[in-house]
């Protein structure tokens, strides 16, 4: 894709200012900044709704080798704000690919920059925290670009989900390309969609699970309607305290029908139960997050990506905490002592990160 050198800027709402060039489309965008720490796995990054509002940052030093092909969309679009890269690799070198990294955020409207100093801006988001920022292109004045971080709207104040989630409900078949252990006796499962991505339908479908899929805003007496076996709750953006009527539908879910939860769903399930959460100061996000489950006694290296977080003082004497993050001691995972509840922070379906905690979705 030949196009002429654009400048680009990301100006932070404390100030700070990085200079870099545009490797995407042209144009303003605002959101949190945030950070990954994945050495791979950038589309799916790009296409994780739980991205929504949020421009994020790549540590890795380059980005773009593998280019981007037509199987590891985690949904069917980008859609986060904006994209940050240190360096951007113009040549990729992948026989799966379809298409450039540069081509498909430009056809995607993300606007996206490379020769930042991702290092200090790192570095900066980990010591000051996630806040909001600007990335736009072309020449600007860097105080109206700080004014506009400044005047954006913080995550915790938008409803990302119902940007996100389907408007009707579908049935899904396509399993993972690597094996899961079948069961013998097949169940059905409807998973609520406050930002699904497509790993965990693959891996339920690969273990011989009917899955239907359902917006957000479905009741619990809908669901309990179509006789599922177990119910799923979703990944997913933004503040689960935005979510008050999602959470009130889940409680009447909780003692009629076994209730599994992962990241905005595993918060989801701690408020029902009557945990609370808070936010993060720079949030978890990359395939290298290092958990303690506590029912094997197995450190598991997991995929995440969340800016929230149950508390752990919070959680009800009924309910047991699964799973520690060992970086920061954070809650990872919850299982009700008494009821066929439970479900787990980070990312068990491997997208794209490890395999170490597939057989979460073995569990019954």
């Amino acid at each position: 894709m030949n196009r002429r050198i654009i400048s680009g800027t990301l100006a932070l709402e404390d100030g700070k200012i990085f200079h870099g060039v545009s490797v995407g489309a042209e144009g303003l965008a605002t959101g949190e900044i945030v950070f990954n720490t994945s050495m791979t796995g950038y589309q799916e990054v790009l296409t994780d709704p739980s991205y929504s509002g949020q421009i994020v940052a790549m540590t890795a030093p380059q980005i773009g080798n593998t280019g981007i092909n037509e199987e590891d969309d985690e949904s069917e679009k980008p859609r986060l704000k904006g994209f940050v890269m240190r360096e951007y690799s113009a040549h990729m070198s992948s026989w799966r690919a379809t298409e450039s990294l540069e081509s498909y955020l430009f056809r995607n409207h993300i606007v996206a920059l490379s020769e930042i100093d991702t290092r200090t801006l790192t570095r900066h988001i980990r010591s000051s925290g996630a806040m909001r920022a600007v990335i736009a292109t072309g020449k600007r004045d860097v105080d109206a670009l700080v004014d506009a971080a400044k005047n954006a709207s913080r995550l915790e104040e938008c409803d990302y989900v119902d940007d996100v989630t389907t408007r009707r409900s579908y049935s899904w078949r396509e399993a993972c390309p690597w094996s899961i252990q079948h069961h013998e006796t097949p169940k059905t499962v409807i998973v609520y969609d406050f930002g699904v991505k497509r790993g965990i339908l693959r891996c339920l479908a690969s273990c011989g699970v009917k899955v239907t899929v359902v917006p957000a805003n479905a009741s619990a007496e809908s669901v309990m309607a179509a006789h599922p076996d177990w119910v799923y709750l979703s990944n997913g953006p933004g503040d689960p305290l935005r979510l008050g009527a999602i959470v009130e539908e889940i409680k009447k879910l909780i003692g009629r029908i076994p209730v599994v939860g992962i990241c905005l769903g595993h918060q989801i399930i701690a408020l029902a139960l009557g945990a609370s959460t808070y936010k993060l100061k720079f949030g978890h996000h990359g395939i290298n997050q290092p958990v303690l489950n506590h029912e094997t006694g197995r450190v598991e290296i997991t995929s995440q990506n969340h800016g929230f977080c149950v508390a752990r003082e919070s959680v009800p004497e009924e309910v047991t905490v699964t799973h520690t993050h060992l970086n920061d001691g954070t809650v990872e995972g919850i299982r009700h002592k008494y009821l066929p509840v439970f479900s787990v922070q980070f990312h068990p379906e491997a997208a794209a990160g490890p395999h170490d905690s597939a057989d979460f979705f073995q569990k019954r």
